[in-house]
């Protein structure tokens, strides 16, 4: 459970107008007001053309759970609800019904300033991610600051049977342990997540690419010895040939890899 800060008044919120006519706001509940008024909150801020664009970037979800709210406003709205009652509330109630929802959550956690709250809320919210959008898009601040207390939890993710928690796990490898924490033992936990799952060997070969760029001595052997899938090898030298951060004789030598795995 959240830890309860000390709670300052709410003011209205700036966004807050009514809703157009004909706007249905699904599964409400008169026992949990604070949910539904954030949620009048987000339909407030609907973009409708933005939720057909943005539905289709998300294919695992239905589109009506896309309400069609902007990442910035969403963003504008947790920094609002930050340290408030109606947050505290709204944190608590899992599962959300709405992508947004979801998202505005994962916003809501980078504000915590307790490690060992954020990351309990942080593992209690994991299991109901359920698109790429929402699990690239967060990260504690509280995080960066313990990086070695971190690795136990990235370990449990990156064993878990969710998706999107080991997408978050190698995520998180990727953030914080391809810098001045890097050891070359982290390239082994992800080469060794074995998966058929299409966003996590994504996520692999995302965190692969980045690693070339980064740590190309201890990363480079994982591609000359074949240590990872076909499919995560040839995405693993696509994305990083397409990158900035990879030089142009680097380029040259990914090219001659790829021909490994055909």
């Amino acid at each position: 459970m959240l830890q309860r800060l000390h709670l300052k008044k709410v003011e209205p919120f700036p966004f807050a107008f009514s809703l157009p006519s004909g706007t249905m706001v699904q599964k409400g509940s008169d026992k949990m007001p604070e949910v539904d008024a954030i949620r009048a909150q987000l339909f407030a801020l609907q973009d409708k053309e933005y939720q057909v664009f943005h539905s289709r970037l998300m294919p695992t979800l239905p589109p009506e759970t896309v309400i069609g709210v902007r990442v910035p406003l969403l963003r504008k709205l947790a920094k609002q609800l930050t340290d408030t009652p109606e947050a505290e509330v709204f944190l608590q109630e899992l599962p959300h019904f709405y992508y947004e929802e979801n998202a505005l959550h994962a916003f809501l956690l980078e504000s915590v300033r307790d490690f060992g709250t954020a990351l309990a809320a942080t593992e209690r919210f994991l299991p109901y991610v359920d698109n790429w959008a929402v699990c690239d898009s967060f990260s504690p601040k509280v995080f960066a600051q313990h990086k070695p207390e971190l690795l136990t939890a990235i370990r449990r993710w990156l064993g878990s049977d969710q998706v999107y928690t080991v997408r978050y796990g190698i995520g998180m490898l990727m953030r914080y342990y391809l810098d001045d924490a890097f050891s070359p033992e982290y390239l082994a936990w992800a080469a060794a997540v074995h998966s058929e799952e299409y966003y996590v060997n994504m996520m692999r070969a995302w965190y692969f690419a980045t690693a070339l760029a980064k740590q190309w001595d201890a990363a480079i052997p994982y591609l000359e010895k074949k240590k990872l899938s076909d499919w995560v090898h040839k995405k693993t030298i696509q994305k990083a040939v397409e990158s900035y951060r990879i030089t142009k004789e680097q380029k040259e030598y990914l090219r001659t890899l790829k021909k490994m795995v055909y």
